[in-house]
């Protein structure tokens, strides 16, 4: 499944799909991603995405060729 209909990246190149992942949580857990992602200013997603790819680098385990995560807030103007 992917998350992008294709288009292309700011280099001009082709811009790769994101996957979609089923993910079942507690409730309990939930509410506290939520809240704490709330407090960082990211969406749930973008939120578990940061903790995954932290816990990736903390096993020594990061993808060389994953992309940087996007920055937060408003994008630059033009």
């Amino acid at each position: 499944m992917s998350a992008s209909s294709g288009g292309q990246d700011a280099a001009g190149g082709p811009r790769p799909t994101r996957r979609q992942v089923l993910l079942r949580l507690d409730p309990a857990v939930h509410d506290a991603l939520a809240h704490w992602a709330q407090d960082e200013l990211r969406s749930v997603n973008a939120q578990i995405e940061l903790v995954v790819r932290r816990a990736l680098a903390e096993a020594g385990r990061s993808p060389r060729d994953a992309r940087p995560l996007p920055r937060r807030g408003r994008p630059p103007s033009v």
